[in-house]
């Protein structure tokens, strides 16, 4: 059995959900440190100037793991990033199968970040027809602090036999850890593939909503057509 993991993130890229597709049990590490200016609580979109930063403002506490990370609800930024995503995509073949439910998550006052990401990952993933299962770090009891030692008690707790890592962890990587575990790792290699996009020349690396305003109920094999063989 086959487990990944990955800090929830706000509007993912296509790579991510790649990993969640790869995998039978994916787990959203929100127990770890939240990122500053990292993909936890931002996102780029398609504009007619290129990729837009949308960002969630969040109340940053130095030290916070993701779980406790809170949202800035002073600010508008509901409004502002549903102003965005209607301005460059309404236009987009399948923009407006999305609408409703974009105008439905806007409008609820969200205090935490971890909520609102694993709210729209749930939609997301519905949408994509990916059935994988998905936890979260949080409810899986105490776990090593030491990323390695972590993700392999994860594996070894969720009766996993493979980690599938992301290809961004070789500067931390050890495989001590699985081995102790009884647990082969095998990498991600994903490589986007150009889809049909507006506002000119094709831009990797964006948001899903990107992807599924412009290809609907194909965007799951535009993702798949990405996958190369995992090592």
């Amino acid at each position: 059995m086959i487990i990944a993991a990955h800090q929830p993130h706000y509007l993912p890229w296509t790579g991510y959900f790649d990993k969640i597709d790869c995998a039978d049990i994916f787990v959203l590490l929100d127990t770890v440190q939240f990122e500053k200016n990292g993909w936890q609580n931002r996102n780029r979109i398609k504009s007619p100037g290129g990729g837009q930063w949308i960002t969630v403002p969040v109340l940053h506490r130095f030290g916070a793991s993701i779980a406790e990370t809170r949202i800035d609800s002073v600010q508008p930024w509901a409004r502002k990033h549903r102003s965005a995503l209607a301005a460059n995509y309404a236009k987009s073949r399948f923009y407006a199968g999305y609408a409703g439910w974009l105008d439905t998550v806007y409008s609820r006052r969200w205090e935490s970040l971890n909520e609102l990401n694993c709210e729209m990952l749930g939609f997301f993933l519905q949408e994509l027809g990916i059935g994988t299962t998905v936890l979260r770090a949080s409810e899986l009891g105490e776990l090593p602090e030491e990323p390695n030692e972590r993700l392999a008690a994860m594996v070894s707790r969720l009766g996993g036999d493979t980690y599938l890592a992301g290809s961004g962890c070789a500067g931390y990587f050890r495989p001590e850890p699985f081995a102790r575990a009884g647990a082969r790792v095998i990498f991600q290699d994903y490589r986007p593939v150009e889809y049909p996009q507006r506002f000119g020349a094709f831009e990797p690396g964006l948001s899903i909503v990107d992807l599924l305003c412009n290809c609907g109920e194909e965007s799951i094999t535009v993702i798949r057509n990405g996958r190369r063989t995992a090592q």
